[in-house]
């Protein structure tokens, strides 16, 4: 039997671009040792205690990314948190998806963009984001959890 959701409870997609499939084997000493499975998990968990339900992605394609972006703009989903991984600083067509939407969007990431290399402090996404999230592994997707959760609470 399908489980039922609550219907005061809030969709939150989480978007994951390129090369993060491969967290916990790829450079470790930049992006940690947890895999995306257990962000996902780590996320789960935290979505459920602030009220929220999760809709958990990763695509290499910039395409099947900006399917997934426009899909959210469909209804049924109240916020966005993205890790656009290398396509945050290379791709309008993901930053043109994100500006069609009307629902909130926080830009994440797992290093700190800004102390790797300098192609990597430009992002197509911040303008579009209600805020940016980097640096803290893992911890950065909670940190923006915690921030739908305000952002969401100042509109109601």
């Amino acid at each position: 039997m399908p489980e039922k959701k609550e219907e005061n409870v809030q969709n939150i997609a989480i978007i994951n671009g390129p090369n993060l499939n491969m967290l916990g084997q790829r450079q470790p000493e930049i992006y940690g040792t947890q895999t995306l499975a257990d962000i996902e998990a780590l996320c789960r968990k935290e979505a459920e205690g602030l009220g929220f339900s999760v809709d958990f992605f990763q695509a290499n394609g910039e395409g099947a990314i900006v399917d997934k972006i426009q899909s959210c703009a469909e209804g049924g989903t109240a916020a966005v948190i993205i890790n656009a991984a290398a396509y945050t600083h290379t791709s309008v067509a993901i930053a043109d998806a994100l500006a069609a939407l009307d629902i909130p969007v926080i830009e994440v990431h797992l290093s700190n963009i800004y102390r790797r290399e300098s192609f990597r402090h430009h992002s197509y996404i911040s303008p579009l984001a209600a805020g940016v999230i980097c640096g803290f592994g893992a911890e950065s997707y909670v940190l923006a959890l915690h921030a739908v959760k305000n952002l969401l609470e100042k509109t109601v």
